[in-house]
């Protein structure tokens, strides 16, 4: 998973707004044929098969969609009249509402690409830190919320386990107290750093920059720019090329526990800048115009990312469906409205434009700030030029889910 805590840069300066999760609902209680999708005879759907063939290593294993799977192996590369007829004769499109019927939001997302080098030096003076040795995690159930002390004990690795009914520590056990930390709605977890035997906040950002908690940190790499640092961490992974023309292929390990804040909300609200210029690119300008003002603005946001090495080659990062993403074709979702896995046809604008963007992709990621039923990030591949799409992209759009024929939204969300 590109766990994007963060990850989504249109999120720079916006928040997503949740809804209560429900299953998607088809307009007007009806099904389309993918024929009657707009722009559907454009297609390129050529790359749109290689995505559908890496979700089926994991839907594969689903119900209705073994076949599904087999038959979409055997279409050959490239073959873009018989993917479509596949998907013709095999699929129905449900379209994606909310419950309030409002339309929907498609924002960008990408893998960055950063110069440096395995070694310090004045040219790549900038560390791109592994999980720190004294970061400690605890599973925090929402059953517990409210408990002003916890109690528990290591568990293996930075691991911690909770030891039910305690609420004194032992020799050799942990105190805990849950006022003290920032608590991620979503994933419930609390991060720290021991102090004696009491678990406190692991350290801010601003901390961080400082030198506090990463003496026990590896170091996976040493990069030109903090400000390209900076973006890594929002986008949760990305790649290095190294001095030799190699890659290093970096990728979300772990986290401090703060909630990401947004530095392009703060430069909004600060009237440094206008919503319309919040995006990477605007953001980046105000940076080059403002360096003394730098470490102000990142410590903004008090979260921070720390990485491991993912495997090289040439596949894109691992979203949360567990395969590579596909630069254009694939999204994130939220997966209480769509599962994972699924085909979905968009239809939107390119960024900063009124030209249509129609594509049929794949719901293969998730984003903490991706909430709602029609609501996708597209994931643009990577580099400067997918970072300039994604940078700028906060389109209105519509969705469709394409599902098996005789599969209906609650059963393709059933477990």
């Amino acid at each position: 998973m590109l766990k994007r805590l963060l990850l989504l840069l249109p999120l720079l300066w916006l928040a997503a707004c949740s809804t209560t999760p429900t299953t998607p609902r088809p307009v007007d209680g009806g099904l389309l044929s993918p024929a009657a999708l707009p722009a559907w005879q454009q297609q390129n759907m050529g790359d749109t098969l290689a995505a559908l063939q890496q979700s089926c290593r994991v839907t594969a294993r689903k119900p209705g969609w073994q076949t599904i799977c087999a038959d979409a192996a055997r279409i050959p590369a490239g073959d873009g009249a018989q993917t479509r007829q596949f998907f013709e004769s095999r699929f129905n499109a449900w379209a994606v509402r909310d419950s309030s019927g409002s339309g929907g939001l498609i924002t960008g997302y990408y893998e960055p690409l950063l110069n440096g080098s395995r070694s310090r030096s004045e040219r790549t003076p900038y560390p791109v830190y592994g999980v720190p040795a004294d970061l400690l995690v605890l599973d925090y159930p929402s059953a517990l919320h409210g408990r002003s002390v916890l109690v528990a004990r290591k568990a293996g690795g930075n691991r911690l386990q909770l030891l039910p009914g305690k609420s004194e520590a032992a020799p050799g056990e942990i105190e805990i107290h849950p006022a003290d930390f920032p608590v991620d709605s979503r994933s419930n977890k609390l991060k720290g750093r021991l102090a004696g035997n009491r678990l406190l906040p692991y350290y801010t950002r601003a901390e961080i920059a400082q030198g506090k908690g990463v003496a026990s940190a590896p170091v996976l790499a040493w990069v030109e720019d903090p400000v390209e640092l900076f973006f890594l961490q929002v986008q949760g992974s990305g790649r290095i090329q190294l001095e030799d023309g190699s890659f290093l292929h970096v990728g979300y390990a772990e986290q401090n526990g703060y909630a990401y804040q947004s530095i392009g909300k703060w430069l909004v609200e600060k009237r440094e800048l206008t919503l319309s210029a919040a995006s990477m690119q605007g953001i980046q300008g105000w940076i080059k115009a403002n360096p003394g003002r730098q470490q102000e603005l990142f410590a903004v946001n008090p979260s921070y990312v720390f990485f491991k090495t993912l495997p090289g080659g040439d596949s894109g990062p691992a979203g949360a469906l567990g395969v590579p993403l596909t630069g254009g074709y694939s999204i994130a979702v939220d997966p209480h409205y769509i599962p994972l896995g699924t085909p979905v046809y968009l239809a939107t604008t390119w960024p900063l434009s009124q030209q249509p963007l129609t594509r049929l992709v794949h719901a293969q990621d998730t984003g903490s700030a991706i909430r709602g039923a029609v609501r996708a990030d597209l994931f643009w591949g990577y580099g400067s030029e997918a970072g300039m799409y994604a940078g700028r992209m906060k389109q209105s759009g519509s969705m469709w889910m394409l599902l098996p024929k005789g599969m209906t939204p609650s059963m393709a969300a059933a477990p």
